[in-house]
Parts: structure tokens; C-alpha cells; sequence
């Protein structure tokens, strides 16, 4: 059954954003659906920015903001027409009446009419944001319409309205959350808990990785995650050095470890969850200190977490701890700060430390202004999430540790008073683990 109704914030969003750029228009496509063979097609999930500024959940669309005047805008709709005979294969369609009831637009229109009706929306503008480059025939059918409404200016001796990349300006507002956004991101850390404590608890030596795999998402789904937030990776003892690990195809040993990096999506808010754990009862004497360089790690670099911290500099401090480990370890020798220069300590330690996280799971939203990195800011959500690698191609680390990935992740919210760990009731000492093992 359709919604037949939504929550204001969807409205506030738009009015945000266009009284930030008041003379712009905005054209932001839905997502199209995409084929998997045939005539059956991917489970759909709408694109993130059209999400956010309106809330409606069907492809082939298109949402307009565009001035009206100096001081208002307008919504407009270019919605798939009602069409009873193909809903009655693919399920009910808004249309274009119930669409302007329910999204609260001033204007929408059958998609046929978007050629032709765009023109119109583009007279009191100076700029539009659309994102070229990802669709071409779409890019060329704006392209069309810009180059049309610039020849029925006449002789205006205006160039062609520039055109923007919209990932900028509505970043910038989708990178803070208000308490709607936190309320789904915590909902979804809660179910996505439950599924990791599920699999620590059910977890048995013979077991094949794709079981686990369905477990996850058979949790996620059961307790109200309309999908997953990315493809969960299960990687038993050296699979886990592969970062995403997809095969899902191998039995979990007895005195390995099991990285499960696995979330679901709540209301399009993801959570994004990593633990490493044994698929036995207890971690071993060298799987202990790896698990515990890293988790040092991890917690140095939460409690940096809080406003006015730079993202670049938790990174940094991270890095320091996991190379002082790597030589203290014999995995790596020479000067620690040269080592972090040259980046050498990154055959163990391969990628970043955080990412932003929001509607999309690596979330939009700038690192950098005038050219430092980003300090944050109450409201920002991200991930910490350090690592430790021992590849199967490194015959000197192997003489040390056996072939394995490390790694433990956590989603971080910036409060007022320093932050908040969303993933909090996942559990991640090796004492707490090994109780529910």
C-alpha cells in the first residue's frame, strides 16, 4: 500500500535549500530500474538527493525546484502516469494527481511532458544544478531543453545557463543530521546489533560462510530494515585479508577468526558495523594481539571524537598507534614518522580511517575546506574504523602471523559534548566476545 502521506521535513528540506540558492533551479533525476536479465530487474532503492528533498519511492521521475520570483520557488513533479494494466503486474503507481496530494508540490506533470514543460521553469533562474556524466542520453536531453530555452530568449546576448554539479549544496546539508535522521541511524544500529550478537552466538566451526551471510540478513529483515545497507561481507580466517570479500563460499575453520562487516538500512539511513571474532571459543596468543592493536586503536581514535577535532587528525593518531604496533611487532622497522610519510606501514593497514555515513553508507559531504581538513561538528555522523592485514602473498609477515584481516568499526555521531557511538551494543573486547562464544 502507498504512503498516502509524508513527513513535513521533506518540505523544510526543499525550502532550506532554495533559500540558500534562491535564483538556481535544481533538476534531480529518480533512479532508473535497473535490469538483471530479461524481464526481471534489481530490487529498487530511490536516489539518495531526490530521496531526501521529496520522499517518493518510484523510478523514471524527475523533482524540479525553480524560482518563481526573487523571494519563492517552486516543486514540481514530472511523475510515470497511472496505468492499471501494468500495475497490476508491478504494484501500485502514484500518478499524477495523487502525487501533487502527497509529496506536496505546486505543479506535476506526466514524464511525457518534461521536455516540453521544463522551459517554462528556467525563466528566473541563473544557474542550474544538475549532475552531468551519469546518465548520457538523460544528459543530453537536458542539454536539449537548455539549448531550446536559450534560443527562445531571441537575441539576449546570454550565454547558456551554467550548469552545476547539486552533490556540493545538498551535501552540505545531508552531511549534518537532525533527530529524525539520528532516530532511523540508531534504529538501524539497533537491528544491525542484534544481527552481529546473533552471529556470534550462533557461529560453529563447519558452518559455511553463506549461512552466516543469510543469518544477517535474515535479522536485518525480520526487525525492520527495508534492505541492506551494502552487501554484507562474511570472510573467514584468510579471506578476511581481502577488504571486500564477496564469495561467500568457503567453511568457517576452527581456529580462525570471521570478519563480519555487515548492516542493514532503516528508512534510507544505514548502519555500517564491523567485527572480527573466532570461529572457535577463544582467540589465539598471535590473534589476540593483533585484535588488541587494533581495538587500542580504534578506542585512542573515538575518544578524539568531538567537535572541533579534525577527521585528518583522528586518522593520523590511529595510524601512530598501528605503527608503533607493526614495530614493535617485527613487521616493520625505522623512523615511526617516516614510516607515515611514505605510507609504508599501508601493506598492513590499506585504507582509511573513517568515512561519513548517512543516507548513502560512504556519504556525500566535503573533507576538506580551503584546502584543511574538515574539523567536525555536532550533527556529523561517521564511521572509525581501523584495521590490521597479513596478505597471502607477504612471506616475511607470515613467518609472524598467519593470513588473516582485522578490523573493528563503530558509527560515531558528534554531540555538543564530545560524541556518541551509535554501534555501542555491538560487542568488541575479546572478554565480551568470547562470553557470548
Amino acid at each position: 500500500m502507498l504512503p498516502t502521506q509524508i513527513p513535513d521535513f521533506f518540505k523544510n528540506r526543499r525550502n532550506n535549500l532554495m533559500t540558500k540558492y534562491p535564483t538556481s533551479t535544481f533538476i534531480l533525476p529518480a533512479a532508473k530500474e535497473a535490469v538483471r536479465n530479461l524481464d526481471v530487474i534489481h530490487s529498487f532503492r530511490q536516489e539518495s538527493n531526490f530521496f531526501y528533498l521529496c520522499g517518493l519511492e518510484e523510478p523514471d521521475a524527475f523533482l524540479v525546484l525553480a524560482p518563481s520570483s526573487q523571494s519563492s520557488h517552486k516543486t514540481i513533479l514530472f511523475v510515470l502516469p497511472k496505468d492499471l494494466e501494468k500495475e497490476m503486474w508491478i504494484g501500485e503507481r502514484y500518478g499524477v494527481e495523487n502525487a501533487k496530494k502527497v509529496f506536496d508540490a505546486d505543479e506535476v506533470y506526466p514524464i511525457s511532458e518534461f521536455d516540453q514543460k521544463l522551459p517554462e521553469f528556467l525563466k528566473n533562474s541563473e544557474q542550474v544544478f544538475y549532475r552531468v556524466g551519469l546518465n548520457e542520453n538523460l544528459d543530453r536531453k537536458i542539454f536539449a531543453v537548455l539549448e531550446k530555452y536559450q534560443k527562445n530568449l531571441g537575441r539576449s546576448g546570454k550565454a547558456l545557463l551554467p550548469i552545476l554539479d547539486p552533490t556540493l549544496p545538498i551535501g552540505e546539508m545531508r552531511i549534518f543530521k537532525n533527530s529524525e535522521e539520528i532516530s532511523f541511524m540508531k534504529r538501524a544500529c539497533e537491528i544491525s546489533t542484534l544481527a552481529h550478537k546473533t552471529a556470534m552466538k550462533e557461529i560453529k566451526p563447519g558452518m559455511n560462510e553463506y549461512e552466516i551471510e543469510a543469518l544477517l540478513n535474515y535479522i536485518f529483515k525480520k526487525h525492520g530494515c527495508q534492505r541492506l545497507a551494502y552487501p554484507s561481507i562474511v570472510a573467514g580466517g584468510k579471506n578476511a585479508a581481502c577488504l571486500h570479500y564477496q564469495m561467500h563460499n568457503e567453511p568457517l575453520k576452527e581456529g580462525d577468526l570471521v570478519l563480519i562487516d555487515a548492516a542493514g538500512e532503516f528508512n534510507y539511513y544505514p548502519s555500517d558495523i564491523t567485527r572480527t571474532f573466532p570461529v572457535g571459543k577463544h582467540y589465539s596468543e598471535k590473534q589476540s594481539t593483533m585484535y588488541d592493536l587494533v581495538l587500542k586503536s580504534q578506542l585512542a581514535g573515538i575518544a578524539m571524537a568531538k567537535p572541533k577535532t579534525k577527521l585528518a587528525d583522528i586518522h593520523k593518531h590511529v595510524c601512530e598507534i598501528l605503527i608503533d604496533g607493526f614495530l614493535s611487532l617485527g613487521l616493520l622497522s625505522g623512523d615511526p614518522a617516516e614510516i607515515l610519510k611514505s605510507g609504508s606501514y599501508k601493506k598492513y593497514y590499506p585504507h582509511n580511517t573513517s568515512h561519513w555515513l548517512g543516507m548513502d553508507v560512504h556519504d556525500v559531504g566535503l573533507y576538506t575546506l580551503n584546502g584543511e581538513s574538515r574539523i567536525l561538528e555536532p550533527g556529523m555522523t561517521f564511521t572509525i574504523e581501523p584495521g590490521f592485514y597479513i596478505q597471502p602473498n607477504d612471506t616475511e609477515a607470515l613467518k609472524l602471523f598467519p593470513c588473516q584481516g582485522i578490523r573493528i568499526e563503530d558509527d560515531i555521531l558528534i554531540t555538543q559534548q564530545g560524541c556518541e557511538i551509535l554501534s555501542a551494543e555491538a560487542p568488541k573486547t575479546r572478554e565480551d566476545i568470547e562470553k557470548l562464544r
